[in-house]
């Protein structure tokens, strides 16, 4: 095979209370990317959409993942990219994660396999890097390895692939956008012992859950007392969307990785769509555009289309 094209899954960061550690795969939205293995020891970049997305590879989330690609592989190859982006950049929906994540799946498919997920995470991080700031795996991990990983160590790595609770996932994303290194920035620096505890312990208790499959526990696990105070002050109607949401019979949830989309968990479609509805609602009366999302958890992340 010299030419291949996937589908590459939006994902949901943090799970609420796992900053940095959780994620997990959604079934949409997804980029379309096309990947062409060359002999000539350069990455070209060419995007469809119109984001605007530097083309450059030392710019751009996927070059950089495919030039740490290329100075693993033990032969001088080269790609030729093309991007149709529809997870929007600044939405907190991983989509730097998915251009990085997508491109290194795909090439190594065109190497017959030639690294491990965790190698190819490892590449990703480094768009990761570039579009954050910080080398953090919570968005490519489950976008690689599909369904909701853990990872228990960024350095030196370690993932653990959690088994998917079949649970469905709305998601807002009113059009504002909030970039994640600028939600960094504004997190504090020190946490409170007692902050630390109930946090731990609601980590603790959601991972059993999804474990167990034990929904009323995942359901009072997913509170975050750490993160979520700060950045939701970023998110316009963010705690009335989210009593609204759990009034609607949602089991909870809350903002997607940095924002500023909002996702909420459900136990059936019926009441994933009247969460929708709620979420709707609440932006269309602050006069916010949006888009929202039924969807479930993607249990295999990149999907292969086509190859040649």
């Amino acid at each position: 095979m010299k030419k291949i094209k996937v589908a590459v899954p939006a994902t949901v960061a943090n799970l609420v209370c796992g900053f940095d550690i959780l994620g997990l795969a959604l079934h949409e939205p997804c980029d379309i990317m096309e990947l062409e293995l060359i002999n000539e020891p350069i990455i070209n970049i060419k995007h469809t959409d119109d984001y605007g997305l530097p083309e450059t590879v030392e710019e751009n989330v996927a070059g950089v993942a495919l030039q740490a690609l290329i100075e693993a592989y033990e032969k001088p190859i080269g790609f030729n990219l093309t991007v149709h982006k529809n997870i929007k950049p600044g939405s907190g929906l991983g989509s730097s994660a998915a251009g990085s994540a997508g491109a290194v799946v795909a090439a190594n498919h065109l190497l017959n396999n030639y690294f491990s997920k965790e190698d190819l995470v490892r590449f990703a991080m480094n768009g990761e890097k570039l579009a954050t700031g910080v080398k953090h795996a919570d968005n490519v991990a489950p976008c690689i390895y599909g369904g909701i990983t853990l990872v228990r160590s960024a350095f030196p790595l370690d993932i653990i692939s959690l088994a998917s609770p079949d649970l469905y996932v709305t998601v807002v994303h009113p059009q504002l956008e909030v970039k994640t290194a600028d939600a960094r920035q504004i997190l504090r620096k020190d946490v409170k012992l007692k902050d630390a505890i109930k946090q731990w312990g609601n980590i603790a208790g959601l991972v059993t859950g999804i474990l167990k499959n034990d929904i009323p526990l995942i359901s009072r696990s997913l509170e975050d007392v750490i993160i979520e105070p700060v950045r939701s002050i970023l998110i316009p109607g963010f705690a009335i969307l989210k009593d609204l949401c759990k009034e609607a019979g949602a089991l909870g949830g809350g903002i997607s990785g940095s924002g500023p989309s909002i996702f909420m968990l459900s136990e059936n479609e019926f009441i994933a769509k009247q969460v929708e509805q709620e979420m709707i609602k609440v932006y269309s009366s602050m006069g916010i555009e949006n888009k929202t999302y039924v969807t479930t958890i993607n249990p295999n992340g990149v999907k292969f289309i086509s190859s040649e």
